[in-house]
């Protein structure tokens, strides 16, 4: 049964029709009991009635990753994208798994509808995910460029500001978040595209924009413009005005940390202060990063709590867990006791 057929026989039901109606109200916040099985049938029945950006938030990650999975059968693999939670806690020096950043970031960039061209994206994360802070909704947008046919810019302006953006130099673009440069020509992969984008120029012009296959590196589908957003959670700024930087840096307190930890952190901190991202650079998330993700809903989203009171058990747990990772760190002095949860 596809989604039109199934939708037809679900607006007969006078329970989904008054959900509907309640919907577009927006005077409430109803709710709906059903069956588990029933839940991606019902989720993708209102996403095609009500074709408005959807997060769906369940308790906990499997979950997620299993509605999602479903959500597939019934919608455009185009408009369902999983946002899964980070690989680490916060302040845990673990490195993030390249997939699990870019499924985020395609997921943030849906939301903020960049590099796609549908409005009606549908979510799918958990609780976990939703409670870590994010880059802010206005530094994310902000990043985010169009490369045009014609456009007059000089090419190492380009690197440095991806490089900025989290993309990391290779020999050769063969995955998301990777950049190369040879010549006239600069490959880049955005975490947003199918493929990678071949930029050929002719001194500061950008005079051909093509999509090309990673595998064999053959030039494919020309195209007018291509939209780059960012290759990571966390932005550092490489140049102008880094006062502010400067300034907070300079206010983390290394007195409670051990000799090495503290010169660790202390090689850490210059490293940002030039531009330069220390491994892991997760790490410093808690400390730039200030946003939600329920900032990146505009205003006419669709909010869905699967099993709100198991979300917010999930959540407390997980507040816990990080306090009291945190707690045995500056006991070891492995941290900066004044580093912000």
């Amino acid at each position: 049964m596809n989604l039109t057929k199934l939708l037809n026989l679900i607006n007969e039901m006078p329970a989904y029709r008054q959900l509907v109606k309640e919907l577009e109200q927006l005077k409430s916040s109803p709710k709906a009991i059903v069956l588990n099985t029933a839940k991606p049938y019902l989720i993708a029945a209102l996403h095609q009635s009500r074709p408005v950006p959807m997060l769906i938030v369940t308790a906990q990650p499997e979950n997620g990753k299993r509605l999602y999975e479903q959500l597939l059968t019934w919608c455009s693999s185009a408009r369902v994208k999983l946002l899964p939670e980070p690989d680490a806690l916060p302040y845990q020096r673990v490195a993030s798994d390249t997939s699990t950043e870019i499924e985020r970031l395609q997921g943030l960039s849906a939301l903020a509808n960049i590099g796609s061209e549908d409005r009606a994206p549908l979510i799918v994360t958990s609780a976990p995910a939703l409670i870590q802070k994010v880059m802010p909704y206005s530094d994310f947008v902000s990043a985010c460029h169009t490369i045009r046919l014609g456009m007059d810019i000089e090419p190492f302006h380009l690197l440095r500001q991806w490089e900025a953006m989290g993309y990391r130099m290779e020999n050769i673009v063969e995955m998301p978040g990777t950049v190369s440069h040879r010549g006239g020509i600069i490959d880049i992969y955005p975490p947003t595209s199918d493929l990678p984008v071949r930029l050929e120029f002719f001194g500061n012009t950008v005079d051909s924009i093509r999509y090309f296959d990673p595998a064999n590196q053959r030039s494919l589908t020309a195209v007018s413009s291509i939209a780059v957003g960012p290759a990571a959670e966390l932005l550092i700024p490489i140049s102008g005005d880094k006062s502010e930087l400067e300034s907070l840096l300079n206010s983390i307190n290394l007195t409670d940390c051990t000799t090495e930890v503290s010169h660790q952190f202390r090689q850490e901190l210059a490293s940002l202060l030039e531009g330069r991202r220390p491994h892991p650079m997760q790490f410093y998330a808690p400390l730039f990063n200030k946003g939600s993700l329920l900032n990146y809903l505009p205003q006419n989203a669709l909010l869905v709590l699967d099993e709100p009171r198991s979300i917010k058990s999930a959540i407390d747990n997980f507040d816990t867990e990080a306090s009291q990772l945190r707690a045995r760190r500056l006991d070891r002095g492995e941290q900066p006791s004044n580093f912000p949860m």
